[in-house]
């Protein structure tokens, strides 16, 4: 399923890529435009003059079919749930609307690999986070080069480094045709020999393996099967490899591939804040404890496990400080931040975040804990003081010692069942006796 975002000069750009798409890729496209709420639209019906696919208004509870478009109608907004399209009153998130982000949001839930997004012309943002959430969940992404009208939306979520291709849309429409001949896509249960893993000795995955070992040094071997099947066929799909042995001998050329694939198999869906109850659970079950018994000389010692990009680290910065502030206390907090991607660390460590992170954090939070710094956001001094970020292998390299909480949200669940129980006592033995995990 193909989700396709745009608002100002969309309709051009909508016209071309459905113009230049065949009738039968067997994937099914859903267009969400920017569309003045109160006004009547015409878009399905100026759209089915460029295809000959069937181009459909969406209705609440529209149902999803092969080769047909699907067309958000005004003063909607629109999900995806079990192959079902439903409709929502307009809402705005910041003081923006963001139909595409609420849209490919949903697809990247309810799709997974086999969701893709397109950012297509645009002002402002809104597309720049749905799409890194089909990313994450190992679907495919697109975004309009310079031929957009209005390059703000395009060019928001390539600069986030979540965009996969960067074409017109036309020639988007020739790479989405090809996707959909490809046996990753055609393939009901995708294979070894064709895209993904039998089993662990397969011996191209093993080369695979051995490849990411030799530049990373990490073990990819007990990583979740299905995890890893799905990230390197997203790979192969990109670069138009068909086969596994094909992608071997592609890996062995092209380092630059090896580093690529790696990123991929590490990317993880994380936000400031996510999960908000989580953090309301934080404040009223571990923190207000904590802070209860402690004097200003003592540290409170947190370790975040597969920290990723920093945001979770900080948030729990964040809602430490606003404990401490509604208790009249200061204590001091150190959290120790680790992850296996030296990428992400780096991130971490600057702390600058787009605009798009006002989604997830609220107004007062915004200006408490945040600066304003060419077009971005950055963490607070004093926040990023009490967080230090480190690479750490978790599985082999020592663990951090006397803790009060670790939260480790990001690592589990891609982990097969042989390394989860590997980890879980290097997790106890880290903490404090009555820690928290």
């Amino acid at each position: 399923m193909v989700g396709i975002g745009a608002s100002a000069g969309g309709l051009e750009a909508f016209t071309q890529l459905l113009h230049a798409l065949p009738a039968d890729t067997g994937m099914a496209f859903v267009l969400v435009q920017h569309l003045a709420p109160t006004r009547a639209s015409m878009l399905s019906e100026i759209l089915a003059r460029a295809t000959a696919m069937p181009v459909l208004e969406v209705h609440d509870e529209s149902a999803v079919a092969a080769n047909h478009v699907y067309v958000i109608p005004p003063g909607q907004d629109m999900i995806i749930s079990r192959g079902v399209l439903q409709l929502f009153p307009r809402k705005e998130t910041a003081g923006r609307h963001r139909p595409v982000d609420s849209f490919f949001t949903s697809l990247a839930a309810n799709q997974g690999h086999k969701a893709i997004g397109v950012v297509l012309s645009g002002t402002a943002s809104d597309g720049t986070l749905g799409l890194e959430e089909i990313k994450a969940a190992g679907g495919i992404t697109f975004a309009q080069d310079t031929t957009a009208q209005q390059s703000s939306m395009p060019q928001s979520a390539i600069a986030t480094g979540c965009v996969d291709v960067v074409l017109p849309p036309d020639e988007i429409a020739r790479e989405l045709a090809r996707i959909a001949r490809h046996p990753y896509v055609t393939a009901s249960r995708p294979t070894a020999h064709g895209v993904a893993r039998e089993s662990a000795t397969e011996p191209d995955l093993s080369e695979i393996f051995q490849l990411l070992r030799r530049a990373t040094k990490a073990d990819f071997s007990q990583y979740k099967g299905n995890t890893l099947t799905r990230r390197i066929a997203r790979r192969m799909v990109l670069h138009k490899q068909e086969g596994l042995s094909d992608y071997v001998r592609f890996l062995q050329k092209d380092p630059a591939e090896v580093e690529a694939l790696y990123q991929d198999i590490l990317i993880g869906v994380t936000s400031f804040f996510r999960d908000p109850g989580v953090f309301e659970a934080l404040k009223t079950k571990v923190f207000s404890r904590l802070l209860d018994y402690r004097s200003s000389s003592e540290v409170v010692r947190v370790w975040v496990v597969g920290c990723s990009s920093g945001e979770e680290a900080y948030s729990i910065a964040m809602t430490f400080a606003e404990c401490e502030e509604a208790a009249g206390t200061h204590i001091r907090l150190q959290i120790f931040a680790s992850d296996l991607n030296a990428t992400s660390i780096e991130k971490a460590r600057a702390g600058v975040y787009p605009k798009t992170i006002a989604t997830d954090v609220s107004p007062e939070r915004l200006r408490r804990f945040f600066v304003e710094a060419d077009g971005a956001y950055r963490v607070s001094k004093p926040i990023r003081d009490v967080c230090l970020f480190a690479r750490q292998n978790v599985l082999s390299d020592p663990p951090f010692s006397r803790v009060d909480m670790i939260s480790c949200r990001n690592v589990l669940i891609y982990l097969e069942p042989a390394l989860q129980h590997q980890i879980l006592p290097l997790l106890h033995y880290a903490l404090k006796p009555g820690g928290m995990l």
